[in-house]
């Protein structure tokens, strides 16, 4: 795993199309409980080389109910974006994730795996990849079939701050979604400290 790891961090193979340089952000081990397949790091987790380290992450931490020390500890968490560096800005958000990432490295990272984890496929880049024809056509439906997918997969919307609006106006997500994701997390074994955790509400 070491070495791999190492191979994934001297990646140069996107460099050309990257704005803002190279920069592989991941986070893996072998034992891990839950694998997390977003998008790609955003600026702020580019320049400090922590995933999900932004409003993002904050987010997500609190759909998932763990704390920061949970989050990255990898005997529970494994981080294995579509797209491992940052792409740049596009006209309206970021760009999307390279696509070269996926097709170099997820392979030889879920091959590592001494058990199945739990893979939480955050936004329509993952969902689109590893679900294929079960993908639903748009992101709202396969998250609302999110238990279609069980035990291998578990579809979440993208925590960024640009899709909250998308959470008050979908309450079922709030309602049924997150509780079942809990409980998920829970009988695999992950925990948290509570007060790292703020309350979930749907309406921020």
């Amino acid at each position: 795993m070491e070495e791999l790891l190492r191979d994934i961090l001297a990646c140069t193979f996107c460099k050309e199309h990257l704005q803002a340089g190279v920069r592989p952000v991941v986070q893996i081990g072998k034992s891990s409980k839950v694998i997390i397949i977003g998008q790609a790091p955003g600026r702020r987790v580019h320049e400090t080389g922590i995933p999900w380290n932004d409003a993002s992450g904050k987010t997500l931490r609190q759909w998932l109910n763990v704390d920061t020390a949970t989050f990255y500890n990898p005997e529970m968490f494994s981080i294995m974006p579509m797209g491992f560096c940052y792409p740049g800005k596009g006209k309206s958000g970021d760009l999307p994730p390279m696509p070269q990432c996926a097709g170099l490295w997820h392979t030889k990272i879920l091959e590592i795996f001494t058990s199945a984890p739990l893979v939480l496929l955050i936004g329509q880049y993952a969902q689109r990849y590893y679900l294929g024809t079960k993908y639903k056509g748009n992101l709202t439906d396969t998250v609302r079939s999110f238990r279609e997918y069980y035990p291998d997969f578990f579809p979440l919307p993208h925590p960024s701050p640009r899709n909250q609006n998308w959470v008050k106006v979908n309450p079922w997500f709030v309602q049924d979604v997150i509780p079942e994701l809990r409980e998920k997390l829970n009988s695999l074994g992950v925990t948290r400290l509570p007060e790292d955790v703020p309350a979930l509400t749907s309406q921020k």
